[in-house]
């Protein structure tokens, strides 16, 4: 399997995924989005490598 049979599948989810809540909850996505703007920069770059290590986690045991 290469890089492009997988990388692009997931690329087409993750935009799905992201779209999800700004389509149906307009509102909820606007007031979530001004209080990540309040958050510390440390506090935003925990949540980013908390997400990519559940990430990793995921692939790990999908495998």
């Amino acid at each position: 399997m290469s890089l492009k049979d997988s990388f692009v599948p997931a690329l087409a989810l993750m935009l799905v995924m992201e779209g999800v809540l700004p389509f149906l909850a307009p509102v909820a996505w606007r007031e979530a989005f001004k209080r990540m703007v309040d958050l510390r920069d440390g506090q935003i770059r925990f949540m980013g490598l908390a997400s990519m290590l559940a990430g990793i986690v995921l692939m790990a045991l999908n495998q």
